[in-house]
C-alpha cells in the first residue's frame, strides 16, 4: 500500500465506491438505457437474414426477450444471495471458488467490456459524422476512430468526475432513445392506416424459415445484442438503494418494456421497408427514415448517437465497477481497487478500461464483434446460472430473499448450452478457437500472479506512484 493509502485510513474509506445512490428509476434507466445501444438499429437485419422469414425473424427477437427476463430473474435471485458489486464475477467466486472467477474476470476486463465499449463507440462514430459526408457509402477510418476515441475519453471523464453525473446522462440518454422508438413505432402505425405497408410479409410470415441449427444460433447471436446489457444492475448492487426490492422491480420494468419496443420497432421496419429494401440497407433505421420522416430523416442518425452514447455510458458505469470488484479480491492489481478521495469514483480501474478499449478502437469493428462477444458472453451466463442451480441441490435450507422456479435457471442453462455449441458444430469458424485458447491462456496467468503472488518490484513502485498522481486510496467492502 502507497504512502497516501496509509496517511488515510482505511476505516475513512469504508464503501466509498457503494454509496448507495442509484433508486429504481435511476436503475431501470441504467437497464433500458445499456439494452438499447446500436443492436435495435443494426441487429434487425442480420437476425432476419439468419432466419430467412419476417415471422421467425419477429418470434426470435421475442425469445431473445424471454431469455433476458429468465436470466435476469435468476440474476435477482443471485443476487439477493450473493450482495456484491461485480455481477457474474462476484458469484462465480462465492460458490466456484478463485481459479474459475479469475477467467471470468480475465475474458471480462481484457477483451468483453473493452470490446464492447469499442464496438459501440464505432457505432456512435459512425452515425455521428454520417450527416458531414452526405451521399458517402464509406467514410474515412481515421475519422471514424478519431471519434470514436474522443466518445471514450470524453465518457471516462465523465464517470472519473461523478457517478452522479453518469447517472444522469443515461437518464437522459435513455429518455431520448425511448422517444426515438416510439417514434418509429408510431410512424410504422400511421403507414399501417394509409394502407402503405407491406403487409404481404406476414401473409407469408414465415416461408423460407431456416431449419439449420447453426443459423438459429447465429440469429439469436444478433438479437441478444440487442439485449446486451439486461444484468448490468447486477454489477453496481452495492450502489442501489434497497437491493433485495429495487433490483426485482427495475428487472421486471425495464426487460418486457425493452421487449415490447423491440418487437413494435421491428414491425415498424417490416411494414415500410421491402425485404430487397431491408437485406440491402446497411442501417435499416436510416432507410426507415428517408422513407418515412421526408425532411426530418436527420432525426435518426440524431437518435442512434444518443443511443449508442447514453449505452457505452452505461457500460463504462457497469464495466469499471466489475474491474474495481476483482482487484479488491486480489485478482487484478491493487491499483485498480482504489477510488478518488474527493469524487469517490473507481478513477484507476475506469482509466485502465478506457486504455484498452482505445487500443481495440484500431483495428475494430462493429459487425465482425458481435457473434464472438455473444458467445464468450453466453459462456459465462451459462456458467453462472450453474451457481444458481449448484447452490439449489448443495444449499436447499439456504434463506433467499427471492426466488424463482428451478425451471427457469434449468431453461437458460441449457439455452446457453444451444447458444454456445450449435454454431461451432453447424458452422465452425476459427475465431472460436481463439477465444478458447485466449480463455486458456488465463490459467497460468492465475497461477504465476494470483495463486504464487509473484509481485514485480516495479509493479509495487510504479503503485505507489500512481496512487499519490490519482489521489486515490484503498476502500473496504459496503456490506449493508
Amino acid at each position: 500500500m502507497g504512502d497516501l493509502g496509509q496517511r488515510l485510513p482505511q476505516t475513512v474509506y469504508t464503501g466509498l465506491i457503494a454509496q448507495r445512490e442509484i433508486g429504481l428509476w435511476s436503475a431501470v434507466s441504467l437497464i433500458a438505457g445499456c439494452m438499447i445501444g446500436s443492436g435495435i438499429f443494426m441487429s434487425p437485419q442480420g437476425v432476419l437474414v439468419y432466419t430467412g422469414s419476417p415471422g421467425a425473424s419477429l418470434v426470435v427477437w421475442a425469445v431473445c426477450g424471454l431469455l433476458a427476463t429468465m436470466g435476469a430473474l435468476c440474476y435477482a435471485e443471485l443476487g439477493a444471495l450473493v450482495p456484491k458489486s461485480g455481477g457474474e464475477y462476484a458469484y462465480i467466486l462465492q460458490i466456484f471458488g478463485s481459479l474459475p472467477a479469475f477467467l471470468v474476470i480475465y475474458t471480462f476486463v481484457l477483451l468483453f467490456r473493452p470490446a464492447a465499449i469499442a464496438a459501440v463507440s464505432l457505432s456512435f462514430a459512425e452515425y455521428a459524422v454520417a450527416p458531414f459526408y452526405p451521399g458517402c457509402s464509406s467514410m474515412p477510418q481515421a475519422v471514424l476512430k478519431g471519434v470514436a476515441a474522443t466518445c471514450i475519453l470524453l465518457l471516462m471523464l465523465v464517470n472519473c468526475w461523478s457517478s452522479r453525473l453518469a447517472t444522469m446522462l443515461t437518464n437522459v440518454c435513455t429518455v431520448a432513445k425511448v422517444f426515438s422508438l416510439l417514434v418509429i413505432v408510431g410512424g410504422g402505425a400511421v403507414v399501417l392506416g394509409q394502407g402503405r405497408g407491406y403487409t404481404e410479409a406476414f401473409l407469408f410470415a414465415f416461408h423460407n424459415t431456416t431449419q439449420q441449427a447453426g443459423r438459429i444460433g447465429m440469429a439469436f447471436y444478433q438479437g441478444l445484442w440487442s439485449f446486451d446489457g439486461w444484468n448490468n444492475v447486477n454489477y453496481v448492487v452495492e450502489e442501489l438503494k434497497n437491493p433485495k426490492q429495487n433490483l426485482v422491480w427495475a428487472l421486471m420494468i425495464a426487460i418486457p418494456l425493452v421487449t415490447s419496443l423491440y418487437l413494435l420497432v421491428n414491425i415498424s421496419y417490416l411494414l415500410v421497408l421491402s425485404p430487397n429494401e431491408i437485406l440491402s440497407s446497411n442501417a435499416m433505421a436510416v432507410s426507415w427514415g428517408n422513407q418515412v420522416l421526408g425532411a426530418w430523416a436527420w432525426l435518426v442518425p440524431l437518435a442512434v448517437t444518443l443511443s449508442t452514447f447514453g449505452s457505452v455510458n452505461g457500460t463504462f458505469f457497469g464495466g469499471s465497477r466489475v474491474c474495481y470488484v476483482a482487484a479488491r479480491e486480489g485478482h487484478m492489481p491493487q491499483l485498480l481497487s482504489m477510488v478518488h478521495v474527493h469524487r469517490l469514483t473507481p478513477t484507476p480501474a475506469l482509466i485502465f478500461t478506457a486504455a484498452v478499449a482505445l487500443v481495440l478502437v484500431i483495428p475494430g469493428n462493429f459487425s465482425t464483434i458481435v457473434n464472438f462477444l455473444s458467445f464468450l458472453g453466453w459462456m459465462t451466463y451459462g456458467t453462472t446460472i450453474g451457481c444458481l442451480l449448484y447452490l439449489r441441490i448443495k444449499k436447499k435450507n439456504l434463506p433467499r430473499p427471492y426466488k424463482v422456479p428451478t425451471i427457469i435457471p434449468v431453461i437458460m442453462l441449457l439455452a446457453s448450452l444451444y447458444l454456445v455449441l450449435a454454431p461451432i458444430i453447424d458452422h465452425p469458424q476459427i475465431e472460436f478457437l481463439y477465444i478458447f485458447l485466449f480463455l486458456l491462456s488465463g490459467i497460468p496467468v492465475y497461477f504465476l500472479l494470483v495463486y504464487f503472488q509473484c509481485q514485480p518490484k516495479w509493479l509495487q513502485m510504479a503503485t505507489l506512484y500512481l496512487q499519490l498522481l490519482l489521489e486515490v486510496a484503498p476502500t473496504t467492502k459496503n456490506v449493508d
